[in-house]
């Protein structure tokens, strides 16, 4: 009898967990390659395949990190791929988000509109300069550029005018001759390139030699605490997509630009898409060094009042455990 009432005991919680487990997951992504794991992932139906047939992948596009941040402290998204900027920002202001991959390094370069005259990052006194949104990882290495280079922001006191577009209305701007140049991630930049814009840092220039990370992979803690293997599906997912990247550039190349298609209306060309994967290292794995960096330029920049703990704000270790 005991056993009998132990057993209906265990499928009654059993039964209690499934059904409070969420049926479904809702992610944010960019329409840019240093998202490129989860553009391929979600393409190639990758991240669906690891949730099974019992939990929805419910995938939403965003133009840059503050409508992630939006959408967090909304509650409308239950995980996203963004930058390190906004999502440090997020998780300092108390958002529950916790970075449980790294997705990509690099990515990013500067170009300047070809009629624009300027050669190099001290050109760009006296210029607007587009980067995707204030606060972002290319607005704060932007700023990092300038002063390295003896420039200032005009809202720091100086003459470099920093403008606010989504990456893929840059090439409209240059063509409408709204801005001067753009720190922008690929495959953006290449695009430009491929209008006559001309590369003034590529993408080891921007800082550290390229090897910074430039996407993170960030999940709602709460949701992640009530539904531990949906998020071990979606880092499974992701770590298909990452390894499909590394086999097969022409696969991923296809993938990466039916989404973005999907997303904006727009498909790179496979000359742009080439130039934007060679200049991005995808990657699940985090450079705690450059992060920890980057988290002083962002304090720096003027976007936060102090550092974000490390060990709290990046969590490695489910994804550790299934990369093995």
């Amino acid at each position: 009898m005991k056993r009998a009432l132990l057993s209906l005991l265990t499928l009654t919680l059993a039964a209690s967990a499934q059904a409070q487990q969420a049926k479904e997951l809702r992610l944010g992504i960019f329409p840019n390659v240093t998202h490129a794991a989860g553009l391929v992932g979600v393409n190639k139906g990758l991240i669906q395949k690891e949730l099974g047939s019992g939990v929805k992948l419910v995938v939403k596009e965003f133009a840059n990190g503050s409508q992630v941040n939006e959408a967090f402290a909304a509650g409308a998204i239950d995980a996203a791929y963004v930058g390190p900027g906004p999502a440090m920002n997020a998780f300092m202001r108390g958002v529950p988000i916790q970075v449980y991959a790294g997705a990509a390094n690099a990515g990013a370069v500067l170009v300047g509109r070809k009629d624009s005259g300027i050669r190099n990052v001290k050109g760009l006194a006296g210029k607007k300069v587009a980067v995707p949104t204030r606060g972002s990882t290319q607005d704060i290495s932007l700023r990092h550029l300038l002063h390295e280079n003896g420039l200032k922001a005009s809202d720091e006191g100086g003459n470099v005018t920093i403008v606010p577009i989504d990456p893929a209305n840059m090439p409209a701007a240059f063509a409408g001759k709204q801005v001067d140049a753009a720190l922008v991630q690929e495959p953006w930049g290449a695009v430009m390139e491929g209008q006559g814009a001309k590369l003034i840092v590529n993408e080891k220039g921007i800082w550290e030699g390229g090897n910074y990370t430039s996407t993170v992979l960030v999940v709602n803690t709460k949701y992640a605490a009530a539904n531990p293997e949906n998020v071990k599906d979606l880092l499974r997912g992701h770590l298909a997509a990452i390894n499909l990247i590394k086999k097969s550039n022409a696969g991923a190349q296809k993938a990466i630009s039916d989404q973005i298609y999907a997303f904006t209306g727009k498909r790179p060309n496979s000359a742009e898409l080439f130039k934007a994967l060679a200049r991005t290292k995808v990657t699940w794995d985090i450079n705690l060094k450059t992060l920890a960096e980057y988290a002083q330029l962002n304090k720096e920049a003027g976007f936060a009042r102090a550092v974000p703990d490390l060990n709290k704000f990046v969590n490695l270790n489910v994804v550790k455990s299934l990369a093995k």
